[in-house]
């Protein structure tokens, strides 16, 4: 299944203006999104949604954890705490204190290929959204006090990721697989460094890559583009575009020969966890992968559902996952499982895939990965929020255009291409693994 946090999108070459395109598909809009370029290169990206009066804004930045150097490791997330810190004219706590006087809501979250910020607020509340948004994405201020406080939140941060043993035993793999490549950094940083955390260096960062050509803001709700517009020509419209250039990182390593870890850990069950390396999100083999993962083990229907839960026993939990990024991608097979069995689970994983490799897939199951992927769809963009966050993945990470086509592109792919991709991505020895045993050393 595809992970849609880390979603994509190319059609057409947009330029400087408006130009208007239509999404495959929509419970929500009967028309498609508007997207802006502004002079200053900010883009805008706007469509009316009247479930409910409301309007979700998110701004979407182009900066992520690939982009930190050595010494930057953990600052693209610590700054997605510390803008709602405070500003020159906002001092520390009164920006809460606005967005909760708006009767609105805020989150953030923070990727390899990107960092966003949205508010969900009535729509009588736009301009002063928009003016909040376009204050903390230049002027946020770090105060030290702020940032030594918030190294707190953050040391909880990653305290809880290594003790959800899922989301660990993913982010090992993910840095077992990718490593040396930013990709396989930890995205919370080390606690040395947040520990030595300073605001020079955060606030260098920040100015090096916050500036509106480096953004794209997605406004959806109960409001017209025009109404979007004149709120963004009066904030972040009339400020300097800025330069931002990315730092060039090299492709992904090659799995061939595999890699392999395992890990001490103090629960009774053990936890496997295979990635292999696949399409990223700019490669047309994604949406096949897409396709192919759903029916691997995506449901309980799924190939290693049947096959290594229910026949074989192996496992008490088994899944699989497609994490696709602007530069790279992984297909991941997770199981919980008695320790007992480790060896037999892995045996049987490969079977399966074999399988898949060699006799292909039939065509009830493309049909019903498609009726799956289709259905996830309509629940992420069910709601304004959901919506304003598929357009901005799409822009940040493929083009927008290529997330409206995004189904359209998959109900084309055959059978035979969907075993074509296990073929060329998911081998008998090139992948990566990790295995959480009870008790175990780490080796």
């Amino acid at each position: 299944m595809r992970n849609r946090i880390a979603t994509f999108a190319l059609f057409v070459l947009f330029l400087a203006g408006c130009a208007t395109v239509q999404p495959a598909s929509s419970t929500t809009a009967s028309t498609g999104p508007t997207r802006d370029v502004l002079p200053n290169g900010l883009v805008l990206i706007t469509q009316e949604h009247r479930a409910a009066d409301v309007v979700a804004l998110q701004l979407w930045v182009r900066v992520g954890g690939r982009d930190e150097n050595a010494s930057e490791l953990g600052l693209s997330h610590y700054l997605e705490h510390m803008l709602f810190k405070g500003t020159p004219t906002r001092p520390p706590g009164s920006i809460d204190t606005l967005i909760e006087g708006l009767g609105g809501t805020s989150n953030a979250f923070t990727s390899y290929d990107y960092t966003h910020y949205d508010l969900v607020v009535p729509a009588r509340a736009l301009r002063p959204a928009v003016e909040l948004l376009a204050d903390i994405g230049v002027n946020a201020s770090f105060p030290p006090a702020e940032i030594d406080a918030e190294k707190a939140v953050v040391f909880e941060e990653m305290r809880l990721v290594e003790d959800d043993t899922e989301k660990f035993a993913t982010r090992r793999l993910s840095e077992l697989a990718y490593a040396p490549h930013p990709y396989g950094r930890p995205i919370l940083g080390t606690r040395e460094k947040i520990e030595a955390l300073t605001r020079e260096p955060l606030n260098a960062y920040y100015k090096k890559y916050y500036v509106p050509r480096n953004m794209a803001l997605v406004v959806i709700g109960a409001v017209t583009h025009a109404q979007a517009r004149a709120a963004v020509d009066a904030t972040l419209g009339k400020l300097p575009g800025g330069e931002a250039t990315r730092p060039k990182i090299p492709p992904p390593p090659s799995l061939a020969g595999g890699r392999r870890v395992d890990v001490a850990r103090p629960e009774q069950q053990a936890f496997l966890a295979l990635g292999w390396k696949a399409a990223s999100t700019s490669d047309s083999d994604t949406y096949a992968v897409d396709l192919l993962t759903y029916i691997i083990g995506d449901s309980p229907s799924s190939r290693l559902n049947v096959a290594v839960r229910e026949r074989d026993r192996l496992v008490f939990s088994i899944e699989s996952n497609y994490v696709p990024s602007q530069q790279a991608g992984l297909v991941n097979v997770t199981a919980r499982l008695d320790p007992a069995n480790l060896d037999r689970a892995e045996a049987s994983i490969r079977e399966v895939i074999r399988r898949v490799r060699d006799e292909g897939v039939t065509e009830t199951e493309r049909e019903r990965a498609i009726i799956t992927a289709e259905s996830h769809y309509a629940f992420d963009i069910e709601t304004a929020e959901g919506l304003a966050k598929d357009y901005g993945q799409g822009e940040t990470t493929w083009t927008l255009a290529d997330e409206l086509r995004y189904l359209e592109r998959l109900r084309k792919v055959s059978a035979a291409e969907i075993q074509a991709m296990a073929r060329k991505y998911l081998g008998d020895d090139n992948y990566a693994r990790v295995r959480f045993l009870p008790g175990g050393g780490t080796r």
